[in-house]
């Protein structure tokens, strides 16, 4: 990996699919908040990421928070766990004699959430490793904590357009330094940013000026 080459967390992946707006506040501003939802996930995910290391079991290998790059993509983070199956299919990896299928699995607090840029976030990571090591992975896992469950996700051509689209946008929204206009939504309630991103304020604002510009323009009149 090169030391000198420019990346963009990993984790922003999910972060711009959760809102753009927010991705920007992080990103550009470096402006961070946590609530319940964040404070939980924070610490479930250094938890795993502290444990920096490899199990293995006879052909099954398990790394946890083993670092990941793309060049092509500008991002760099870590996986959670990547779950290795010693195949003559599979890659090779540098610190393991065997060839291994891989297969990302990324952890989540709380209980089950269909949310998209969970599987996009995946998705990115599975990218990284397989232009990494030269790996064909077709799938991987979001597994949640709490319900101790895991949901399979399917790496389509679609899914990793769409990851790639998204870093290419995040790549663009830090060479510019602009942060997309707030936009008030359901996810707004459970975003840790809120207060200083201030959506409702913000609507209201444009709401009154917009008044007073037609108030102004019928007296015109």
């Amino acid at each position: 990996m090169d030391e000198t080459y420019k990346y963009i967390p990993l984790s922003y992946i999910s972060q711009y699919g959760y809102c753009p707006r927010r991705a920007a506040l992080l990103m550009l501003e470096r402006i961070w908040a946590e609530n319940e939802y964040t404070a939980s996930g924070r610490v479930q995910h250094e938890r795993v990421h502290s444990e920096n290391h490899i199990e293995k079991r006879g052909t099954f290998v398990k790394l946890y928070g083993h670092s990941v790059y793309s060049e092509k993509l500008s991002l760099s983070g870590k996986c959670d766990c990547i779950e290795a199956e010693e195949s003559p299919q599979g890659c090779l990896l540098p610190f393991l004699s065997a060839r291994y299928l891989l297969f990302p699995v990324e952890y989540k607090h709380g209980v089950v959430r269909n949310e998209h840029e969970y599987q996009l976030q995946l998705c990115a990571q599975a990218m990284c490793l397989e232009e990494m090591y030269g790996a064909s992975i077709p799938r991987g896992a979001l597994f949640f904590i709490d319900a101790h469950r895991r949901d399979i996700v399917e790496f389509s051509s679609d899914l990793r357009k769409e990851v790639i689209h998204t870093a290419s946008m995040l790549k663009k929204m830090e060479e510019e330094g602009k942060i997309p206009a707030a936009e008030y939504g359901p996810r707004c309630k459970k975003c840790s940013l809120t207060d200083y991103c201030g959506p409702k304020i913000r609507h209201s604002a444009k709401s009154y000026c917009d008044a007073m510009l037609l108030e102004a323009a019928s007296m015109e009149e």
